[in-house]
């Protein structure tokens, strides 16, 4: 999942690295702009998603982050989100501010000059990682199946944002 928490109103990258995600596999769900922390942990859950990007250039990244991952956290039951979901950002952050994110539990932060090609490899071996051993990578879910945030991959799962995906990832929804 792609998110864009907040107020700001610049989803051009979001955008990019959902297409980039969903050229390589990926099942993607772009929430859109202005996202509350509440309504992105509300969508994560609804679409079972195993990772969620959140793009933030409005410098309020320090507060927004981690009120999504105190949201997180308390739809998840009390696991840490870094267990329950795979959080990373990118945007305009600071090495300092970078730091202090993933001590808070953001996985990975992306910058101004990070390749698409470099965000779809991390993402894909950061989610391999976290597969549990006795379940085989691969399995994908049944076709035909609906989500409420908008494309359609060829497996002929929908969801309002209207992309449409040519092969789907052996991950479920990012």
């Amino acid at each position: 999942m792609v998110a864009k928490p907040g107020l700001d109103g610049h989803d051009r990258g979001a955008k990019i690295i959902a297409r980039a995600l969903r050229d390589s596999g990926f099942e993607v769900i772009y929430t859109g702009l202005h996202q509350t922390p509440e309504q992105i942990a509300a969508t994560v859950v609804q679409e079972d998603a195993d990772a969620v990007g959140l793009s933030i250039l409005s410098g309020a990244h320090m507060t927004l982050f981690p009120r999504v991952i105190e949201a997180l956290n308390e739809r998840a039951g009390g696991a840490p989100a870094g267990e329950a979901v795979l959080v990373f950002g990118g945007g305009i952050i600071p090495a300092a501010d970078t730091a202090r994110l993933k001590e808070l539990g953001v996985a990975e932060i992306f910058g101004p000059g990070a390749t698409m090609a470099s965000i779809c490899q991390w993402l894909e071996e950061a989610l391999d990682r976290r597969e549990p051993a006795d379940e085989p990578a691969g399995e994908t879910s049944s076709a035909g199946e609906t989500s409420s945030a908008g494309e359609t991959s060829s497996a002929g799962e929908t969801s309002s944002a209207g992309e449409t995906s040519s092969e789907e990832h052996a991950h479920g929804p990012v």
